[in-house]
């Protein structure tokens, strides 16, 4: 058993819910985490861990499951998530997750589906790999862990919009600084916050202190706006 399982879903009732059932068979420690900057945390504190993650719940998506697996490539990942489409499942697989449940699945196949993924095995619950077939699509010949994270291309013009953003400047005082009209900075901003995949200012802030474009002591803190 690996020596720390972490569970990444933004419902309190879930977290509480699996940790029990994990708990039940195994003398291990469960981490629960409701944000990605959480789960992020976690898996930095833990030389071995399964994580166990609703990647469509709030504050989680497939390009972080993409993030961790580029970050940690031994990293095993089980999905439990509410019904999805066959191909989103398939996108899933590619990202890098090992083995993939529905929310509606059985307490045994939540048990089964984590051993197995442990020992470095696949495992489907019976909703999903009948998802598949009737979606024409079969489990078997998707290639796992195929998709790798493409760099983000960012413009001059857009790292330096980027820094004024994090620094608290609104749309009409960007637009004074560098003479371009209100609607071209708004573009701007959404142009950004597409190619981070963002959707909102906090988004790009982040984004601005991580990538060293700025840093936290800087920020002003100025009202911004949209």
């Amino acid at each position: 058993m690996s020596s720390s399982i972490v569970i990444a879903d933004s419902s309190e009732l879930v977290l509480k819910g699996l940790k029990t059932i994990i708990e039940e068979d195994n003398d291990v420690e469960v981490i629960l985490t409701c944000n990605f900057i959480e789960l992020k945390s976690a898996i930095n504190s833990s030389e071995k861990f399964l994580l166990i993650i609703d990647y469509t719940s709030k504050g989680f998506s497939l390009d972080h499951i993409l993030e961790l697996k580029n970050n940690f490539p031994k990293l095993k990942i089980v999905a439990i998530t509410p019904y999805t489409n066959a191909q989103t499942i398939v996108q899933a697989a590619q990202a890098g997750i090992e083995s993939h449940l529905q929310k509606e699945c059985s307490i045994k196949e939540i048990k089964t589906a984590i051993k197995a993924t442990i020992n470095g095995q696949k495992f489907f619950c019976d909703g999903i790999i009948h998802q598949m077939r009737n979606e024409s699509i079969n489990i078997e010949k998707v290639s796992f862990n195929s998709l790798k994270p493409e760099p983000i291309q960012l413009s001059e013009r857009e790292l330096q919009i980027i820094q004024f953003i994090a620094e608290g400047y609104t749309n009409s005082q960007i637009a004074a600084i560098v003479y371009l009209s209100n609607h071209t900075i708004n573009t701007h901003r959404k142009n950004i916050m597409k190619k981070l995949g963002v959707n909102n200012t906090a988004g790009i802030v982040m984004y601005a202190v991580k990538s060293n474009i700025v840093s936290p002591n800087q920020f002003s803190f100025k009202k911004t706006d949209k």
